[in-house]
């Protein structure tokens, strides 16, 4: 129940979900206060607008992204642990695994370890049955693993952790199993690395950040800050910019939770 109600109550406080209930109150509003009805669709439009600006959303997204900047060289360590959600399973008419905007975790996993920045590589990511069929996400970055290179000996398989926070209570279990001891690389998405740091360490897990997938890059801060066309294309409100701002505030949003429960 938890893992669904944390899918869904979000929904009504990222800016779509938020501004499509004020736009309901207001269409109900309608009826009664003329007055209400304004200040409600100005407050859903101002969402939208200050969320799909490309301005808002680098800033708060970069706020989270380059926290944990990689260094040029990583250094060694007994572990890489690969966290799932980027992935889509092999239902036709896939012909094979697909990779979606956070593929990037595997493929930069699979490249530290054939730079042999440890021996063991560890994927952990389960499948949500009533979001999509298929294998888990383990087993799918196994399979791209393994054609990137990587020996099947070498590979560790969480497949059960529907969340970040199972993420690392399974980890640590592998880890203790197979007695590894020492510092481990953990790769996910740029965004998602802090919350994801701080659940780790709190199980006890010596993690050492390799973020990847990062959204927000030197260019696109230089970008956004020259000429006509960059300003036109920041200021007006746009899907991509709304889906990165919603993206940041899900982390935050779950730092919270997280907090409240205990897990960070």
């Amino acid at each position: 129940m938890f893992l669904f109600l944390s899918k869904l109550l979000p929904l009504f406080v990222y800016p779509l979900g938020l501004s499509c209930i004020l736009l309901i109150v207001a269409a109900i509003t309608l009826w009664f206060s003329r007055r209400w009805t304004v200040i409600l669709i100005s407050l859903a439009f101002l969402i939208l607008l200050i969320s799909g600006n490309g301005w808002v959303s680098q800033t708060l997204v970069k706020s989270l992204e380059w926290q944990n900047l990689p260094p040029l060289e990583l250094p060694q360590a007994a572990a890489i642990v690969v966290l799932g959600g980027g992935t889509k399973p092999p239902i036709p008419p896939r012909p094979w695994v697909d990779v979606s905007e956070a593929g990037d975790r595997i493929l930069h996993g699979s490249r530290l370890y054939l730079q042999q920045k440890a021996p063991w590589l560890i994927l952990s990511g389960g499948r949500i049955r009533w979001k999509e069929g298929g294998p888990s996400e383990s087993e799918d970055m196994a399979e791209i693993a393994k054609a990137m290179g990587v020996p099947a000996t070498s590979i560790l398989q969480d497949p059960t952790s529907l969340n970040t926070y199972e993420n690392a209570v399974n980890v640590r279990k592998i880890l203790a199993e197979k007695k590894i001891t020492g510092k481990v690389l953990l790769v996910t998405s740029a965004i998602h690395t802090p919350r994801s740091l701080l659940i780790f360490k709190r199980q006890g897990i010596d993690v050492i950040a390799a973020p990847t997938d990062f959204i927000v890059s030197e260019y696109d801060t230089e970008y956004s800050a020259a000429g006509t066309e960059a300003f036109l294309l920041n200021l007006i409100p746009d899907a991509a910019h709304l889906q990165q701002f919603t993206l940041a505030m899900k982390e935050y949003i779950g730092r919270v939770v997280y907090r409240l429960k205990g897990w960070i």
